[in-house]
């Protein structure tokens, strides 16, 4: 079908009037609303590639309200590095709404630190999992060594790194990180230099009703993983953390808290760097609200909020990746790094925002459903507790928290209580892990614990 240009929006004041090829230039921003009508647009496009990510969003936000189809021009890069034609024209994401810069980190001097190097990244074929193997690749590392018991996701990650780095050693496992006596032959046959620790159970609504099998592969996975880490000597290890475990709410963040206070516990014992990365939701991830959203509204709605007001922090995979892996260069031992992620959003903007992306109307095209707050979860996340002293880093966006850590004698006469909990299945776990994390809230028959 042919596409016919009808105007063209500039805020110069200048070129107001003006002609482009005949193509007329009827005013700024701010009249994008009523010429939309005027000349009864149906595709918008933004063709501005150095726009700051404040203004993009400024604009798309005025578009949406037209009710036109949104369709933006690649980035700079993309415009020197290829030709670009109608056909590289990409749909708007919801990441070019989040209006912030990205987090930038300097990779190339950065990541020698993985050059020669034998690397684990354990749930390599998870979300964030396999975006570190595709960024670590990238770096010439001796060889590189994923780490999932799940074999479909496990699969999909070598057969593409093999497409794209056939000079890689890669060498891919399908093992659980609970699995101890395998856990201490693999790193006893690979002898790796650096592990990133991305195994994890993080679905809270799950979590809560298996609360046993959060704790056995969330805490003692990662109690593995560290604890064969310092034995054989790596030099590095980095835990992939979140924001649910501060002041948690839920038995996911709980068991994540407990992992940070494992890596500083490991950190204390062996000669071994241990670090822990803390961020809020990842855009796109396996089981995220973006993915399941997209498929509501390909089905034809409803869309399913959980609570009108609820509000979250969110980053793109590439700047969650980003994060983790400068984390390991900065690696002292003991820290955890936390990224500054600008503004939270609204999980119900979000919602009418990804409707109307698809040229849709909230409430007429697409319901939106309020299905009420899930077992465990918040209104809102936090990154850093109160008391923590945040410490700046190079990275304006990364800081670090220094959370409190109890006595070594007295955390591990509760991981190994916990352990036993866990492990005999104790109807009480809960109890356990408050004690271990007494910021930890939750509910039991209907009453808050405190």
């Amino acid at each position: 079908m042919t596409k016919t240009i009808r105007c063209i929006i500039d805020d110069d004041p200048a070129k107001k009037g003006t002609y482009l090829s005949g193509i007329p230039v009827v005013g700024n921003r701010n009249t994008i609303l009523r010429n939309a009508v005027k000349f009864d647009v149906e595709e918008i496009i933004l063709a501005i590639p150095t726009i700051e990510p404040k203004d993009r969003k400024d604009i798309l936000e005025i578009c949406k309200q037209t009710g036109c189809r949104l369709s933006i021009l690649p980035g700079l890069y993309q415009l020197i590095n290829s030709e670009v034609t109608v056909s590289a024209l990409r749909e708007v994401e919801i990441e070019d709404l989040l209006g912030r810069e990205p987090v930038k980190a300097n990779l190339p001097s950065i990541m020698s630190y993985v050059k020669d190097r034998v690397v684990f990244v354990t749930g390599g074929g998870g979300s964030i999992g396999s975006e570190i193997c595709r960024q670590i690749a990238r770096y010439q590392p001796k060889k590189l060594v994923i780490i999932d018991n799940y074999e479909n996701n496990a699969y999909e990650i070598q057969m593409e790194l093999k497409r794209t780095h056939p000079e890689l050693d890669l060498k891919v496992l399908i093992v659980s990180v609970q699995n101890h006596l395998r856990i201490h032959n693999i790193f006893e046959d690979y002898k790796p230099d650096i592990v990133f620790h991305a195994a994890a159970h993080k679905h809270v609504p799950l979590m809560e009703d298996s609360p046993h099998d959060a704790i056995k592969n969330n805490v003692f996975g990662t109690f593995n993983i560290a604890k064969e880490a310092g034995m054989s000597g790596v030099k590095r290890m980095v835990l992939i953390s979140t924001d649910k475990a501060v002041r948690p709410t839920n038995i996911m963040g709980a068991s994540k808290r407990i992992c940070e206070m494992v890596i500083q516990y490991m950190n204390s014992l062996y000669d071994t760097e241990y670090v822990a990365v803390r961020f809020g939701n990842v855009l796109g991830s396996n089981g995220s609200v973006v993915p399941l959203f997209k498929k509501q509204i390909a089905n034809g709605g409803p869309v399913t909020v959980t609570h009108p007001e609820i509000i979250r922090y969110f980053m793109t995979i590439p700047e969650a990746v980003s994060l983790v892996l400068e984390a390991g260069a900065y690696a002292e031992g003991g820290e955890i790094f936390i990224l500054d992620m600008g503004e939270p959003v609204k999980i119900l903007d979000l919602a009418k925002n990804m409707i109307r992306l698809s040229g849709l109307t909230p409430g007429e095209d697409i319901e939106i459903q309020f299905t009420g707050l899930r077992p465990g979860e918040k209104l809102y996340e936090e990154l850093l507790i109160d008391e923590e002293n945040k410490k700046e880093t190079k990275n304006k966006r990364i800081f670090i928290g220094s959370p409190r850590m109890m006595e070594t004698e007295q955390f591990s006469e509760l991981i190994a209580e916990l352990d036993h909990a866990a492990f005999s299945e104790d109807p009480n776990i809960r109890e356990v892990v408050k004690r271990l994390v007494p910021e930890y809230t939750y509910k039991q028959t209907n009453q808050q614990t405190k």
